[in-house]
């Protein structure tokens, strides 16, 4: 529906000393800080997938033996269109008093800045189920899972699970850690992973910072250095849902593995009907986000 004299008349009232709209901060965008923005290309769909390691060198008893590498799992991502519009009588436009409708326009752009947090929060929110929103990826398991798998048929035995359910503390941290850095690569080999982030809602605030910032082991009457103290940068973000989950990411190998896919940027544009002079304002943005590869991440799903 427009926006009308009729529906809004105390925009003509000069009798208000002021009308407040859009009265808060936007949230601050955490997308640049959680994915490494892709080039896209003029097609839908985009594919990404790798090539796996070779295998360790044997002992040389006269005749080299040759090694097989295997292709990896493949992601794709596909791109998905968002919109909104707004309405506004001419009349209401340019009689109301306060250039709120003036303004009304540039939420819009409020509005698509809520949205691409929210669906880049989804990587996180998500991270303990298959999520196809955005794409799929051939391996069919969640982000976070105890259930991953090679195609190289290599044993998964350790070294395939990114997935705790430990509520944040120092001791949960330490474990996280070693079970992160014991990640394994698509032939079992032994990766470098090394966690640096956490990854928190605004719940856990609190006890991350202790985790992080105490010189002194947390939550003891000892004296004990702090091992965490320093070694983890944290990422509080009001779009994560779960107050209770948390992640601890490597933040080289999430910039090469979570991806963000604008394949149309935000864009504005606005015409007025000839017969009824109604303005018709209208963004539009096209985009998609995706998880190539499991190995920068391990998530805490705490019930």
């Amino acid at each position: 529906m427009a926006a009308t004299s009729t529906s809004f008349g105390d925009l003509l009232d000069i009798r208000f000393k002021k009308i407040f709209w859009e009265n808060y901060d936007s949230l601050p965008d955490m997308l640049q800080e959680l994915f490494a923005f892709e080039e896209t290309y003029p097609r839908n769909e985009q594919k990404y997938s790798s090539v796996g390691t070779f295998d360790d060198f044997g002992e040389f008893t006269g005749t080299l033996t040759y090694d097989d590498v295997y292709q990896g799992y493949d992601s794709t991502a596909t791109h998905v269109e968002f919109a909104k519009g707004f309405q506004v009588e001419r009349k209401l436009f340019k009689d109301e008093q306060f250039n709120i409708m003036d303004q009304r326009p540039k939420g819009l752009s409020a509005a698509a800045q809520r949205t691409r947090q929210k669906h880049g929060a989804r990587q996180l929110n998500n991270a303990f189920s298959v999520d196809t929103y955005f794409g799929t990826n051939t391996e069919g398991v969640a982000l976070c899972s105890n259930s991953h798998t090679t195609t190289s048929g290599a044993s998964t035995a350790a070294g395939f699970d990114n997935l705790v359910t430990a509520a944040l503390s120092a001791v949960a941290v330490a474990a996280a850690r070693i079970q992160a850095v014991g990640f394994r690569g698509d032939r079992a080999e032994r990766i470098s992973v090394m966690p640096n982030e956490i990854w928190i809602p605004p719940n856990q605030f609190e006890t991350a910072f202790e985790i992080v910032s105490s010189m002194g082991k947390v939550d003891v009457a000892t004296n004990n250095a702090n091992v965490h103290y320093g070694q983890y940068s944290i990422f509080e973000w009001n779009y994560l849902t779960a107050a209770n989950n948390w992640f601890m990411c490597d933040s080289s190998l999430r910039k090469q593995f979570l991806l963000w896919l604008d394949r149309e940027p935000l864009e504005f544009g606005w015409v007025e009907d000839f017969d009824t002079f109604v303005a018709k304002y209208r963004g539009y943005m096209r985009y998609a986000n995706l998880w190539t590869n499991w190995r920068f991440i391990l998530g805490a799903n705490v019930s």
